[in-house]
């Protein structure tokens, strides 16, 4: 009977973890496909429709709506760099994440394939304004609009710390937000408050490369225009750019983590009942701009 107990609570474990699993994998698909055709439109239009506001407030509005999508059902664990934040704080278990990070990058590959064929084969829209030329650099260059790429005045270092300052700032907010004894918040303000927060992100630090701020959002798309065509310059671009904005988030992720945690969260004052609860449920707001131009 212990046996059949094990397995059936196994059988309940797999079913619900897979879904969760489907479940972030469909989101990532439909906020890649929002969070793009801002820049997209901006871009292909030459500025006539949209501009650099436009674009960071698009992106903030797609990671609040993705939020409010999947936080409901599976926590909105959509950024990777957060899944480890809440592993180091013993509040995750580490094995989950490596399968959360394999959904979003999939959910990214795939949602920028489906943006792509809307604007290249359904609307044209890319190939119009680059003469048919899948262009990573110059005045027609268009794989800005899936993935970041530093800016002329960036140099690697700059680059670095912007990623990893950037997304520190993140996760201590992040953390702040979902941390109970700051306050509780009413249902649905976290996906507002963190939609706020990457507006407030992408205003200030934006310019310098797009403030990607989570690895499978840049890696995903970045490797679908490898294959769709834009062609091996989408790794060696900026130096090999590439590999900053998929290493620094975590480095940042990590520093983030542990500064809201020495200066905040031990500072915290709790009663015995408090001590002895198991926490506030950590896995309600996803971080992620979304943002990569």
């Amino acid at each position: 009977q212990v046996k059949v107990n094990i397995r059936v609570r196994n059988e309940s474990f797999t079913y619900h973890f897979s879904n969760r699993l489907i479940f972030y994998f469909k989101n990532s698909i439909l906020w890649n496909y929002l969070q793009n055709f801002t820049a997209a439109q901006v871009i292909t239009s030459n500025g006539n429709h949209g501009n650099y506001l436009t674009i960071q407030l698009g992106s903030a509005l797609g990671a609040l709506f993705g939020i409010l999508v999947a936080h409901g059902v599976s926590g909105a664990h959509l950024n990777v760099v957060w899944s480890m934040s809440l592993s180091i704080l013993g509040r995750h278990p580490w094995r989950k994440v490596p399968l959360y990070a394999l959904s979003h990058l999939l959910g990214a590959f795939l949602g920028n394939a489906l943006n792509v064929f809307c604007l290249y084969v359904v609307t044209d829209a890319i190939q119009v304004f680059s003469g048919g030329q899948l262009l990573v650099a110059g005045p027609n260059a268009t794989a800005a609009i899936f993935c970041s790429y530093p800016a002329e005045h960036l140099s690697f270092w700059g680059g670095l710390v912007d990623q990893v300052v950037a997304t520190a700032l993140l996760l201590i907010c992040c953390l702040a937000v979902v941390d109970r004894r700051q306050g509780r918040l009413p249902n649905g303000l976290a996906p507002v408050l963190v939609g706020a927060l990457i507006l407030a992100i992408g205003l200030s630090m934006g310019s310098n490369c797009g403030f990607p701020l989570n690895p499978a959002r840049d890696l995903g798309p970045r490797l679908f225009t490898f294959i769709a065509g834009w062609g091996e310059e989408v790794f060696t671009a900026g130096g090999g750019w590439w590999w900053i904005p998929t290493v620094a988030p975590f480095v940042g992720g990590l520093l983030g983590t542990v500064i809201y945690e020495l200066l905040i969260e031990v500072h915290h004052l709790t009663t015995p009942h408090e001590e002895q609860s198991p926490g506030p449920e950590l896995e309600e707001v996803v971080v992620d701009s979304g943002n990569n131009r």
